[in-house]
């Protein structure tokens, strides 16, 4: 597992250099004192390992930005992905918040930095997408928490045309608990992006998708994506009271996710799962584990938890088994 000592550490993303493994992933420390907090004061740290269970903590990628900047207050969740140029790019979250503590109202914004060797960054100025208010949310005082822009999914198209970058996105109409869609936003070059409409519909059950992900599982494509049980919506909940990652069988990476037909893949105990391809073969789960309520949030990263596709093609943990390294 990925813990440290004296910082709670939730969300992350993996890169594979070949020879090891990278995990970038969110922290804040726990002299914090509240958990909830943690939000607010989160950056972006790093670590390597070879085997996705022991971890050697590495130097942080960078920092929040100045004032004024829309990673003025926190980093959050990102990926990383190596173009043709041979630079691995981190687009990552930027969140900058409006009030003082506990306002928890912030602008989100998915900006980049780039590298090459994946342990010295240089970020981007500016956001390279933001939500576009013809189909997306922005924020209104009285409206919902933030303007939802964020946990930037990256993939290459299959057939080669670019890239596509998957966001944790609301859209702009629809009752307020029932708005979150996976954003979409599509470039040639990594570089220069263009929002476009979103790849779900409002009104599919869900307040916000986070940490989207595609990846292809033992032969079928698979969108998987987390929300806790309070962020369903009143209609919704009634599929369970202790969900917290799903996935969803998909036929196009592009084309309309019907994510009203998504199944819980984890409780709430492990959450931000992410789909993980192991170098021997085989396919494994990974999140932050989760504490039951009333307890501390334990704040550490699980260790790789097998992952097998029933006879419908929806995955689950295959617990009691071990994971190939």
């Amino acid at each position: 597992m990925l813990s440290i000592p004296d910082a709670w550490v939730w969300d992350f993303w993996l890169a594979d250099d070949g020879e090891q493994f990278h995990i970038f992933f969110l922290n804040a420390p726990k002299s914090l004192g509240d958990e909830h907090r943690r939000h607010r004061h989160a950056r972006i740290g790093h670590a390597t390992s070879s085997d996705l269970m022991t971890w050697n903590q590495q130097s942080a990628p960078f920092d929040v930005g100045a004032p004024g900047s829309f990673d003025e207050t926190a980093t959050w969740t990102g990926c990383v992905v190596r173009g043709d140029d041979g630079l691995w790019r981190m687009f990552y979250t930027g969140s900058r918040f409006l009030g003082a503590e506990p306002d928890y109202a912030n602008i989100e914004t998915v900006g980049v930095a780039v590298s090459t060797d994946l342990e010295h960054w240089e970020k981007r100025p500016r956001p390279v997408t933001s939500a576009d208010p013809r189909w997306y949310e922005t924020y209104e005082p009285g409206g919902w928490k933030e303007e939802a822009w964020r946990d930037p999914w990256v993939f290459r198209d299959p057939a080669g045309a670019g890239w596509h970058m998957l966001v944790t996105a609301r859209a702009n109409h629809g009752a307020l608990d029932d708005r979150g869609v996976i954003g979409h936003a599509f470039s040639s070059d990594l570089e220069n992006w263009e929002v476009l409409p979103p790849l779900s519909v409002p009104g599919s059950g869900f307040a916000h998708l986070e940490v989207p992900q595609i990846a292809r599982v033992d032969g079928q494509w698979m969108l998987f994506f987390s929300c806790p049980v309070d962020a369903l919506s009143a209609g919704h909940a009634a599929r369970g009271t202790d969900v917290g990652s799903w996935a969803l069988p998909i036929d196009s990476l592009t084309g309309s996710y019907d994510v009203a037909r998504a199944e819980p893949v984890t409780s709430s105990e492990l959450y931000a799962a992410r789909a993980v391809q192991l170098r021997r073969g085989g396919w494994a789960l990974m999140g932050f584990v989760n504490s039951p309520a009333g307890e501390p949030f334990p704040g550490i990263v699980s260790d790789p938890v097998p992952l097998a596709l029933d006879s419908s093609g929806y995955p689950f943990l295959a617990v009691g088994t071990d994971a190939p390294s």
